[in-house]
Parts: C-alpha cells; sequence; structure tokens
C-alpha cells in the first residue's frame, strides 16, 4: 500500500500565476432537489430554542440564600487526615505508608484488597518459596493481612445483625448506624471541595426572571426547607438524605438476591455521586429477601412484605429523628464544624420500589391521586398529602378497620408505621423522583418498539436495521431488532439513536399515514433527551413539558390502528411529574437509578464472589468494610505524601486537544492514482491545489479557485494518510468538570482481516465548520463524507507553501452534501440533505483542515416505503442519494442538530 514519495525540490516546482479577476463566474454549488420553502414560524421557534439552550451554556448568575444558612460553629475541630493519623495504630511520620512497613508493602496489599484474586489464592501466592522473603513483607498470609486492616486501621461504620419480627416472624437484617455513616460522607476531605452547605437561587439572565436548575442546592425543596428551619433556629445546615434500594441477583443460577439499601448525601455534587470509584454512596444495609412461602394467601403476603421492608428500614433510618429537628454538630473534611440537620430528602427506586415505599397499591402514582383509568391522560391530579397520610396512620390504635378505613380514605395501604411516618420535615410522596432508567429506557421506550414492531412489520424495520451507515457512537443491529430479547437498558439506548430514523418513510400496515407515529416518536425521543439534560432552565422546562404534550396529543394513532386500547402505564403517568422533580431537587442525574444499579456490582455481586457461600452477608460485611478502609487509607497515603513533599502533588491532566491525529501516519506514502482508486478520492489532486491556492490567496472566491485549481500541476505525487482522527468534544452546557465526549471519525479503506475476509471500506459522514458554528443549531455547519485524512511530507509542504507558512498541518479529502435549509422536515423534525454535485454529476469535494470537523454526524438514508435490498451498510452513502441528519447520536448532538 504505501507508495514511494518523490518530490521534487520546492525550486524546481513552478510558481501559481494568477490571472485577471474573472467577474461572474458560474455558481456550482446549487443541491440537486430544491430546498424546502421558509417557514418564518418554524425559523422563529428555533431561535428561540437556541436562545435557551445558549443561556445554559453560560455561567448562572448565583444568589446566594443569606443569612445565617450553613454558617460554621465557633469551635472547630481538626482536619479530618489529621484525626485519621491519630486513630493510625504504630503511626510513623518517616513512614508514610505505615502501619505497612514500606511502598511495597502497601501497594500490594492494596492490589490484594482490591484487585488481586480470592483470599486462598493469594495465600498460595505467598506460600512460594522466598516470594514473601524477597517482596520483604510484613503479612505472609491473607489472615495476616486482615489482621493488620481488622485492628491498625482507623475502623470504618461497622456491619451489626439485627432481628426483626413481623407477624409473629423473625427476619434478620444487616445494617450500620446511619449517624455515622452520613457523618463519614460528610467529613470525607475528598468530597470537600464539592460540597455544598447552602441553597443558591441560580438565574440564566441578569434581571433574575430566569431560575436554572442543576445542583440539588439550587432546586426549590432545600430553599423551602432552608427557610423552614431558619425560622426556628438560625444557622442550620440541611444534609439532605438520598437513599435507594433495589434487590438484586447476585448469581446467574441458583436464584440468590440481595436487597442492597443505600444513602448519600445532597451535599456532595451530582458528579462525584454518581461516579462509584468516588464512593460517595455507602451501603448501609441488607434487608431480607425472603419471600414469605409460609403465607399462602397472596394479599397477606404482599401486606407482610410490605411491613418487612418498612420495618427494616425504619430500624436503619430511626437514628436520624431527634437530630433532624434539633441539629447535630458535623465537621465537614476540612474541620469546619457546623450545625446539621440530616432530613430525608429524596428515594430513589423502579416502580415496584415506589410503590412499596409510598406505601400505595400497585398500578398508582405514587405521588399524586390520579385514578387508575386517567393514567393515561395528561390531565392535572392533585398531590398525595403527607398530612392525610400521617393522620391516617395514627388512627392504628383506633382498631383495624378503622385504621384499614383511614388509610384507603388517604389513599395509601394501611402498612405497620411506614419508615417515613415519624421523620420530620420528610414528604414521601415528593421524595420519589423519576426513573430515566426504568421509566423511560426499560418503560415507555420499550412500549413504543413494540407498538412499532406492530404497525409496520418487524421484517421492514430489520430491514432499514442492517442497512444504516457505520457512526462511531452508533451500534448497527445487523440482524434487526427483533430478535433481541431481554433488552438491556443500554441496548434501548442504542435503540434510541436510530428509532425515529427506522420509520420515517414508512406507511403503517393498515395503510393510514404515519403522520401521527412519526411525531409521536419524536415527541417522546425529545422528552427523554431533554429529561437527561445536566442542567434546565425554566426555558428548557417549557420545551420538556412541550414535547410530552405532543406525544399525547399523538398517541390516539395507535388506538385507531389497534394497537392499544388504552394508555392507563403508570410509567407514562410518571413523565407528568419530570418537570416538578427537576423544580424541586434539581436535574435528573441527581437521583438517576443508573447509578446505583452499577453499585450493584462492588455492593452485591462481587461482594457475594467474595465469600465461600456459607453465612454470606456477615462475610460479604466484613469484605466490605475491609475494602472502604483500604480505599480511605490510600486517600490518606496520597495527603500525607503531598504534605510531606516525599511524591509531587498530582498535576491535572491536561486538557486534551481537540482532535487527535495519530504520530505515526498507517500509510506513509500514498499516490494520488491509489487515492482515487482505493479512497474513491478522485478529484485529490485538483482539490488539494484548490486548498493550496485559497491557503495563499485568501481573497479569491470559490469559483475563480476552482478554475485556477483544474489547471494546476502539483509536482509531488503522494502524501501521509491516516484511517481515523479522535476528537474529545466540550460538554454542551460548557461544564467544566463535565465528562468530554469522545468521538472518531474514520476514512479507510477496504482490507483483508487476519482470517484473509474482506473488510468493506468505511468513510465516516462528518458536520464541518465552513462559517461560525457554534454549540446549539446547524448554523454555519455543513455536512461532507470524510474520504482521506492525510498530511503534506516535509519536502512537499515546503514545496506547497511559502517559507515560514504555519497552516494546519492535518487535512481532510471531503465530499461535499447540500447545506442544511432553514428549517427542519416538519413532521420528524429532522433536516434534509443530498449530495452535492458539479458540472458532469461529480460529486463536489474540497481540501479542508481537520480542525473544521466539528465531529462525526450520522445520517439516515430516506429508505422509501421498502428499503432497497441491494442496499448494504456498507454501501449505502455511495447507493442512497437523499438523507435525513440524525439529532439522536448523543446529546452533544441533539443540542447541536435540532
Amino acid at each position: 500500500m504505501e507508495a514511494a514519495l518523490n518530490v521534487p525540490a520546492a525550486d524546481d516546482i513552478h510558481a501559481v500565476h494568477l490571472p485577471d479577476i474573472v467577474a461572474n463566474e458560474p455558481h456550482l454549488d446549487a443541491p440537486d432537489f430544491p430546498l424546502l420553502e421558509d417557514d418564518e414560524a418554524e425559523l422563529l421557534a428555533q431561535q428561540q430554542r437556541a436562545a435557551a439552550e445558549e443561556q445554559l451554556n453560560q455561567d448562572p448568575k448565583v444568589v446566594h440564600f443569606g443569612g445565617q444558612a450553613g454558617v460554621p460553629l465557633a469551635d472547630d475541630a481538626a482536619h479530618a487526615y489529621a484525626s485519621y493519623c491519630e486513630n493510625l495504630d504504630g503511626n510513623d511520620p518517616a513512614n508514610p505508608w505505615a502501619p505497612f512497613s514500606s511502598k511495597l508493602d502497601w501497594e500490594v496489599a492494596r492490589w490484594a484488597k482490591m484487585r488481586g484474586p480470592t483470599s486462598t489464592a493469594f495465600t498460595e501466592l505467598l506460600q512460594i518459596a522466598e516470594v514473601r522473603d524477597r517482596l520483604n513483607l510484613s503479612f505472609k498470609n491473607t489472615t495476616e493481612l486482615n489482621k493488620i486492616i481488622d485492628t491498625r486501621l482507623p475502623p470504618a461504620p461497622q456491619f451489626n445483625c439485627e432481628e426483626i419480627v413481623v407477624d409473629g416472624e423473625t427476619y434478620e437484617v444487616y445494617s450500620r448506624d446511619i449517624m455515622q455513616c452520613i457523618k463519614e460522607l460528610y467529613g470525607d476531605p475528598e468530597f470537600l471541595s464539592s460540597m455544598k452547605f447552602a441553597p443558591e437561587s441560580h438565574y440564566a439572565d441578569d434581571e433574575h426572571t430566569v431560575p436554572v436548575y442543576s445542583e440539588m442546592n439550587t432546586g426549590r425543596w432545600w430553599y423551602s426547607m432552608q427557610t423552614r428551619l431558619e425560622k426556628n433556629t438560625p444557622g442550620a445546615t440541611v444534609v439532605p438524605l438520598i437513599l435507594s434500594s433495589d434487590k438484586t441477583l447476585v448469581t446467574q443460577f441458583r436464584n440468590k438476591s440481595a436487597y442492597p439499601l443505600y444513602l448519600t448525601i445532597g451535599n456532595i455534587s451530582k458528579d462525584v455521586r454518581r461516579r462509584p470509584s468516588k464512593r460517595a454512596q455507602i451501603l448501609i444495609g441488607y434487608l431480607p429477601t425472603a419471600r414469605l412461602s409460609h403465607i399462602t394467601d397472596p394479599e397477606t403476603r404482599r401486606r407482610a412484605t410490605a411491613n418487612l421492608f418498612h420495618a427494616c428500614v425504619r430500624k436503619i433510618t430511626s437514628p436520624t429523628r431527634p437530630h433532624a429537628l434539633a441539629g447535630t454538630p458535623m465537621a465537614s473534611g476540612d474541620g469546619v464544624v457546623r450545625r446539621c440537620h440530616p432530613i430525608f430528602a429524596v428515594f430513589i427506586g423502579d416502580y415496584p420500589e415506589q410503590v412499596l415505599v409510598a406505601c400505595v397499591k400497585t398500578g398508582e402514582c405514587p405521588k399524586c391521586q390520579v385514578g387508575s383509568d386517567d393514567l393515561g391522560n395528561h390531565a392535572e391530579s392533585p398531590m398525595r398529602s403527607i398530612r392525610a397520610a400521617r393522620k391516617a396512620l395514627r388512627t392504628l390504635d383506633d382498631g383495624l378497620e378503622t385504621y384499614i378505613g383511614a388509610c384507603q380514605a388517604a389513599g395509601i395501604k394501611p402498612v405497620y408505621h411506614p419508615f417515613w411516618e415519624e421523620l420530620p420535615h420528610s414528604d414521601v410522596f415528593i421524595a420519589v423522583t423519576p426513573d430515566i432508567l426504568h421509566q423511560l429506557y426499560q418503560g415507555m421506550l420499550k412500549h413504543l418498539l413494540a407498538w412499532l414492531t406492530t404497525a409496520f412489520g418487524a421484517s421492514e424495520i430489520d430491514a432499514r436495521c442492517a442497512r444504516l451507515p457505520p457512526n462511531h457512537n452508533i451500534r448497527l443491529f445487523k440482524n434487526g431488532l427483533s430478535i433481541l430479547s431481554r433488552v438491556s437498558g443500554q441496548e434501548h439506548k442504542d435503540i434510541c439513536r436510530i428509532l425515529l430514523g427506522l420509520i420515517v418513510d414508512l406507511n403503517p400496515i393498515a395503510g393510514v399515514p404515519a403522520t401521527h407515529v412519526v411525531r409521536a416518536v419524536r415527541a417522546l425521543l425529545d422528552f427523554l433527551y431533554l429529561a437527561q439534560y445536566p442542567s434546565h432552565s425554566e426555558a428548557t422546562l417549557k420545551y420538556l413539558e412541550k414535547a410530552l404534550k405532543g406525544f399525547h396529543a399523538n398517541k390516539f394513532i395507535f388506538e385507531e390502528l389497534g394497537i392499544r386500547a388504552g394508555f392507563n402505564i403508570p410509567k407514562l403517568h410518571a413523565l407528568r411529574h419530570y418537570v416538578a422533580s427537576i423544580r424541586s431537587f434539581g436535574t435528573t442525574d441527581n437521583y438517576n437509578t443508573e447509578a446505583t444499579e452499577r453499585l450493584h456490582i462492588d455492593y452485591a455481586k462481587d461482594a457475594y464472589r467474595a465469600t465461600n457461600h456459607k453465612d454470606v452477608y456477615t462475610q460479604m460485611t466484613k469484605w466490605l468494610v475491609r475494602r472502604e478502609q483500604i480505599m480511605r487509607h490510600a486517600n490518606f497515603v496520597r495527603w500525607r505524601l503531598q504534605q510531606a513533599n516525599i511524591e509531587a502533588a498530582p498535576v491535572p491532566a491536561p486538557r486534551r486537544p481537540r482532535f487527535h491525529v495519530a504520530r505515526i501516519p498507517n500509510f506513509k506514502s500514498v499516490t494520488f492514482a491509489q487515492l482515487g482508486l482505493r479512497y474513491g478520492a478522485v478529484d485529490f489532486e485538483e482539490a488539494l491545489a484548490g486548498h493550496i491556492l485559497k491557503e495563499q490567496f485568501p481573497n479569491l472566491s470559490s469559483a475563480q479557485i476552482q478554475n485556477l485549481a483544474t489547471g494546476m500541476q502539483l509536482k509531488f505525487n503522494s502524501v501521509a494518510v491516516y484511517n481515523s482522527v479522535k476528537f474529545s468534544l466540550d460538554d454542551p452546557q460548557g461544564r467544566e468538570d463535565a465528562p468530554d465526549v469522545h468521538d472518531v471519525v474514520h476514512a479507510r479503506p477496504s482490507y483483508l482481516d487476519t482470517r484473509h475476509r474482506a473488510v468493506p471500506g468505511r468513510f465516516d459522514t462528518a458536520l464541518i465548520n465552513v462559517g461560525d458554528g457554534g454549540s446549539s443549531t446547524v448554523a454555519g455547519y455543513q455536512v461532507a463524507q470524510v474520504r482521506v485524512i492525510f498530511s503534506l511530507p516535509v519536502k512537499a509542504r515546503a514545496a506547497a507553501f511559502p517559507p515560514g507558512y504555519r497552516g494546519p498541518t492535518h487535512l481532510a479529502y471531503v465530499e461535499w452534501f447540500t447545506p442544511f435549509t432553514q428549517a427542519a422536515e416538519p413532521n420528524h423534525l429532522m433536516y434534509r440533505v443530498g449530495r452535492k454535485y458539479r458540472a458532469g454529476h461529480r460529486r463536489h469535494a474540497a481540501v479542508v483542515p481537520v480542525s473544521t470537523i466539528h465531529r462525526s454526524i450520522h445520517l439516515i438514508p430516506r429508505f422509501g416505503p421498502h428499503a432497497p435490498r441491494h442496499w448494504t451498510s456498507a454501501n449505502v452513502l455511495d447507493k442512497c442519494h437523499i438523507f435525513y441528519v440524525s439529532s439522536f447520536v448523543d446529546r452533544h448532538t441533539y443540542i447541536t442538530v435540532y
């Protein structure tokens, strides 16, 4: 593949002579299909949306609560690590790794507990002749290592096994002191930089008329709670307790399960809370998983299950009651002491957990009083009253019939003392928050996919799936969607990215126009993506409400097609409460179940695998506590090394450049002829000549450059070629602490794999910045297919450009698509683009700097009523001529292309 590069000296390359400027050059940029007519209303709506998105891209205007909220007390404690040092057995200022004898001793111990094999395997390793002696370890087996952790490291909150009696049966619950856990989270110095001690009001405008919601302390709940506490005893610091529970299988066979209960606090930033490696979520208990099979009556069994759950959680949470009322001194990581009020604020769980916690019947809403027959309507319903529920619960001593009647009147089940009954300042009906994973991905999207399959037929949808072009962020379901079973949340996310594009040209089997189906799908996808914004303003919340109204306005089509007989779906009704929850507790990434689902791996599945399957909870809790002690000691060792300057303080990793190309090209020398044959870059030399002219003479028009480039002869005939370019995209809402969005654009020819099978070439489409493209709207961007990613060898670069030229090093040969129309298509709201041609039906190509590539973009072919069967994923970009630009690749694309 590599071709020899024979570049003559710069003096031998003919200079480019420019003729006089020729006026009235022919314009060759006209698209091959008419553009849509301007729609003033649509353009105005897009401008308003862009303004709303741009507000979120700016730093908010912050108004602090004022008063004495979060004010420190007079007497401060020592820094958390200073206290840790005092409790460390064998502390030695000369040995920062104490109680371990050396750095190697500590590193081996940490590896054994965090990354190592089983306890038995580690002991066997140390028993190999000379291993322990050569490593000079202070322990010779797992038992001795565990003894060091248990006796010499400062203790972590310990688990206790207690018995709970419910309906005459005794059950074991493993839990630890919740107040110790709260203080552990609140006082961890690793969280200090992300801690919030008082509510704040954020606004998008200088006039403070457009509220912005993000972190939990920007929501109305915290502000209201702070106001309530300040009326009685000024100087309170609210500590919002966030509980979550979910039963999970710990084995693939034998049906073993665990029922973990997790705790975190809203004072810690949401970006820290949702990362398991940060330990901002802590396990506070394992609830009983008994099925109560000895109770034969189903209704009685359900009531006993609810009583058991609430009895266990009440036992765990009851220590917070006096402190929620009067407050308790708590020291943050820097030793500053404040009067803290731990208040139950949020419960995270799927729908079965929500109805269990709220004590409502399955099929009802755990937040409002909507009737079970009205769940499919979009009408307002009054919220459930915590006062009425507590009043009903107080009638327990008045007799069973009175109690049951009072609970029914209050809309709750007659549970024996729910855990939230006596928790001060708490409202369980408000505390139940949205659940993106189960309500949208595993809920409404799952329903929607089944409805669309019935409406359009599985075979046609599968055929379109197999013919979508590749993209770095797109999963290609080459065998279709109909064969999927037990679809995971991640698979539903992948389906979201392509779902709308699969149906835009279809008509339902019944022959009814698909307009309302398409609008319903678009509205639900809009809701799903908007609901996951990490920052919301009142303006964007209106778009969230509009999307939900749009779905309700078009869902009737599924009834007309005979697919649904009604929409009494609790998960559909739950979408009605997203806006209120965002206003109360901040955006949904504060309380999404995806974060707690991930915790099951560490706190349940891995913990179970570390046991010998006998007396499992005793072993699991010891295993978890020791890991916590090791992780806490690792942070302490790092801090002590920094304090002693033994090791330099970690320097923040430099922000990755926006794009990255491999240091060594995949092919050092590829001739222009080979680029035409293998890469399809048939006009490469002319396009490169045009780029050179444009760099040297930027005042020339496009037509003039094209005329000159046609006759220009380059004195070199090869370039260095790369297979891909990687992009690191900034967060579209401007958050500096947000992880980058990673993207890749591929441009590689076909090749033979290791088994000598032909692998087709891949030339991705990308969004090119041709003007002043921003973070929202497509203005300033144009779609192109990237055919070649290359750079000029040193001699060729010196020959092509004058001395001292510092233009772009990495270039791309692209084939243009038509510019974006001024407005998107009215039903599916996707933009339509097509191949752009020059005279003679030649594709309009150009060479552009790689730095102008904004990101990859996914194009949906316009299949028509039936996808042509000769199209494949590999050739569809060449066979099809008109495409729709997908908005749903990821949130970055969604904000840019709408």
